[in-house]
């Protein structure tokens, strides 16, 4: 921030008006922005002599680049840095927008419903890619575990949390167990670790049932092995981002080539870039921004991404946003993440 802080003290109220209005050109056209355009728009009584005499002092700060192609000038990240921290001007949503979304993050949702329905939201409102990060489960109640066999070595693990949240997930397991094994598996756990915190069952209670292992009977030790796997936090990783409309960044020229699409495909099916990335956040209060390389995804260097936490009895459980081209409209993507986050949490919070 402080590189943005030092640039706008050093920038005139003309230099300002300009920068304003070359962002805000680029980010609706997507075409270099020339001296005519920006006398035509920025609405300043300036030649264009004038307006290329202060495009030349911007570029000089760093703050503008010309293309090869063209005489026009685009906005670098330390341009858009600038604009989103000193000159943009944030619309709130109109309170019709704010009841429609309500009405999607409905509470009688599931936790996995809610999610998707918030990435949803994100995406179709911004035409960017939605992406919600799964609430951390750490201070759930377990209810239930079940566990059905499969195949050989296939068993589908099935957790009630909470206030009837199901969770599925397939383990391959070394050796082969009939169902009449599994089901009596699942009660030895069912009768040790049903209402405890997620917490506890992960650490403590596992851990005390394997202090007095030499008392336990072969199936009742393989029951303990097969609960720690069922509720490790890694088998939870797969799910722990859900993202909604990727392909609408095909629609931008500069995200559109094969390279960086594939690119930028890799870093959704990977997850472990952006699940980094959130996790930075943890800290944060409201929307954070990161643009171009300020993500240190080195594939998302042509990228910005919007994000916000929301928060489950005033803790921060996960955070939500979506990623886009530099050339993002700011001004309407932040309040929509701002009060998706905030709705989101509600509607969770309204369930505890």
């Amino acid at each position: 921030m402080g590189n943005s802080e030092q640039h706008i003290s050093d920038l005139s109220e003309r230099a300002k008006c300009l920068l304003r209005a070359l962002v805000e050109s680029y980010i609706r056209d997507g075409q270099p922005v020339g001296s005519r355009t920006l006398a035509r728009t920025a609405g300043l009584d300036l030649s264009p002599a004038s307006i290329r005499n202060v495009m030349a002092d911007l570029e000089d700060m760093g703050l503008v680049t010309s293309p090869h192609t063209s005489a026009g000038r685009i906005p670098t990240p330390l341009g858009y840095r600038l604009f989103v921290d000193a000159l943009l001007e944030v619309k709130p949503l109109e309170s019709l927008e704010v009841r429609r979304l309500k009405e999607q993050l409905n509470p009688d949702l599931d936790t996995k419903h809610l999610v998707e329905s918030a990435s949803g939201i994100l995406s179709a409102i911004t035409q960017l890619a939605g992406m919600v990060r799964v609430p951390r489960q750490e201070h759930a109640a377990l209810r239930q575990i079940e566990f059905l066999r499969l195949s050989q070595g296939h068993v589908l693990v099935i957790l009630v949390m909470n206030k009837n949240e199901v969770h599925n997930r397939i383990l391959q397991l070394e050796r082969d167990y009939t169902q009449a094994e599994l089901q009596q598996m699942a009660a030895y756990l069912n009768e040790h670790l049903v209402g405890r915190d997620l917490q506890d069952v992960r650490s403590q209670i596992l851990k005390e049932m394997r202090t007095v292992r030499e008392h336990l009977n072969s199936l009742m030790l393989a029951a303990i092995d097969l609960g720690e796997r069922a509720l490790s936090p890694d088998a939870e990783s797969e799910a722990d981002v859900v993202f909604a409309g990727q392909v609408h960044l095909m629609d931008y020229a500069e995200l559109c080539s094969v390279d960086k699409l594939r690119q930028l495909f890799e870093v959704f099916n990977e997850k472990r870039e952006l699940l980094s990335l959130l996790d930075k956040c943890i800290d944060a209060e409201g929307v954070k921004i990161f643009i171009g390389q300020e993500s240190g995804q080195r594939l998302l260097d042509d990228c910005s991404i919007v994000t916000a936490p929301y928060s489950v009895a005033g803790r921060i459980v996960g955070f939500l946003g979506v990623i886009g081209p530099t050339r993002m409209p700011y001004d309407r993507v932040i309040p929509v993440v701002d009060i998706t986050a905030k709705l989101l949490g509600a509607a969770l919070n309204s369930r505890n």
